[in-house]
Parts: structure tokens; C-alpha cells; sequence
């Protein structure tokens, strides 16, 4: 309640819900004012204390409407209690609660409201409908571990509260085991695409490398060499080479690189050094 009562603009503004649990302890020199709307107009509010210990000098006031004006409906303090009060209604979709407290309580004052915003039977449901008064409530306050028709159906719905249950996977929740079993197969497929990249880039490079050794490799063994006369040369093994006319001549190891001069694949003579005598 202490919260609810901090002075800003929202403390101005009408809340609507569904349902809601208010709570006070020991809460002094409280003086405020909540008012809360239900969601339709053809819902209201019902009102039950799960717990109420008031002291003498504190007055929690509920007003059927939305101002805390006129006269209150209830004005709760030290004479009441949860059992002697029961369920409460409002006429309107509205309610408004007035708490004032003075400076001095002990650590069991205070109260646990439940406020839930009921349909009555005569208007159609189509959300649950408690057993016992067959009021309309809102599926979200369903097994939520809090008695808002009152009678307890909406906690005891075996079939609903089974459902809602969320089961365990080694030990996780079944949604997160789900997030983590597909997280875990995107992060090993993206690994199977990126090596398989990998190995076809590397496949494709030692392929065309190889392919290129071999054409080199081929053009210096097939290739054909021509002689000083214009014959076909073949090489041989060895330092001997064939001509085309199956002459057979030899020329030096090393020299196929080199062209051929007029008297073929032979060394070029020396040059005499000029002999100066000396004067």
C-alpha cells in the first residue's frame, strides 16, 4: 500500500485490472486514496480479506465509486475481521479505498486484500465461470495461486492448472531446453557449412595447381626442338639427340636452351688475345 500511496500523478489515475492483491504491515502516517476501474462496465468488484488486523486508530474506507466522496460503504478498523466480513461487492465498475493510519502499530497490523473483477451470471462468459456463485473472472487470474472466486475453483480446476504447469528437461523449463536445442544445432550446422567451404576451396586449389604442373611438365617433354637446318630435333636420353632424317648427332647436356648456331650445338671457339710485344 506504502507503494501505491507515493505522492505523483499516477496516484491521480484510475487503475484498471482484472485483479489485484493488496498488502499493509505496520504502515504509519499513511493518508491516501486508490481507485481502481474494471476493464467493462458490465463487470464489479469483489472484495475479500485473506487477512485483517487493524488498530484502533486506523480506518481503511471503501468507497462504491470512483471518488472518495460521500458516504463510504465500509469503514474498516479494529472491530472487523476477515471471517465476520466475508466477500464484499461493489454496484459500479469503480471502487476507491481511503487508508489513513497514525505513527504507532506493531509488526502484525495490516490486511491482505484480494480484489477481482467479477461478471455476474445473467451475462455471457467466455472466460472461466467459478462453481460456486458462477461469476465471470479473467483466464489470467486462473491457477495463479490466489483465491479470486472465492470458493476456490479457479485454483482447483484440475484439468486448467494441469495444463499450465510447465514441465522440466534436465532440469530446465521446456521452453528454454527447446531455445537451447535449437541454438545448439544452428551453431554446429554453421560450423559443418564453414569447413565444408574449407575443404572444397582447398580440393579446387590443389587441382588447378596440379593441372598446371602437369601442363608445364608436358610442354618441356613434348615440346619440339629445331636444329641449325631446320630439322625436326628430338631428345633423346643422354646427351645424344635424333634428328628428323634419323641422323644422329650429340650435343652437350645443358644446352637445350640455348640456340642453335651454324655448326649446331656446339661450344664457340675461344678468341686469340691480340700479342703486343713489348717495346
Amino acid at each position: 500500500m506504502q507503494t501505491l500511496c507515493k505522492n505523483h500523478f499516477l496516484q491521480q489515475l484510475y487503475r484498471k485490472i482484472d485483479g489485484a492483491v493488496l498488502w499493509s504491515q505496520n504502515e504509519r502516517n499513511l493518508d491516501c486514496v486508490i481507485t481502481f476501474q474494471t476493464h467493462s462496465i458490465l463487470q464489479r468488484f469483489m472484495l475479500r480479506f485473506d487477512g485483517l488486523q487493524l488498530d484502533c486508530n486506523d480506518h481503511l474506507f471503501i468507497y462504491d465509486g470512483a471518488h472518495a466522496v460521500g458516504t463510504y460503504k465500509f469503514d474498516l478498523s479494529c472491530k472487523n475481521t476477515k471471517q465476520t466480513l466475508g466477500a464484499m461487492f461493489t454496484r459500479t465498475n469503480y471502487v476507491t479505498l481511503k487508508y489513513v493510519t497514525d505513527n504507532w502499530g506493531t509488526d502484525t497490523n495490516g490486511f491482505k486484500l484480494v480484489i477481482t473483477a467479477v461478471k455476474d451470471p445473467k451475462h455471457p462468459c467466455m472466460e472461466f465461470r467459478c462453481n460456486l456463485r458462477e461469476f465471470c473472472i479473467a483466464t489470467d487470474l486462473v491457477c495463479d495461486g490466489i483465491n479470486h472466486c472465492a470458493d476456490g475453483s479457479d485454483e482447483s480446476s484440475n484439468n486448467l492448472c494441469q495444463n499450465t504447469e510447465t514441465g522440466t528437461i534436465l532440469g530446465l523449463e521446456v521452453t528454454w531446453f527447446v531455445v537451447v536445442v535449437i541454438s545448439t544445432f544452428l551453431v554446429l550446422l554453421v560450423l559443418i557449412v564453414g569447413v565444408s567451404i574449407c575443404v572444397c576451396r582447398r580440393s579446387s586449389w590443389s587441382h588447378r595447381s596440379g593441372n598446371s604442373i602437369g601442363q608445364q611438365n608436358a610442354s618441356y617433354s613434348l615440346g619440339q626442338m629445331y636444329g641449325s637446318n631446320g630439322q625436326v630435333v628430338k631428345p633423346t636420353s643422354g646427351s645424344t639427340t635424333t634428328l628428323a632424317d634419323g641422323n644422329a648427332t650429340t650435343v652437350p647436356s645443358g644446352n637445350w636452351r640455348r640456340p642453335a648456331g651454324p655448326l649446331g650445338f656446339r661450344k664457340p671457339p675461344a678468341r686469340d688475345r691480340p700479342y703486343c710485344p713489348a717495346g
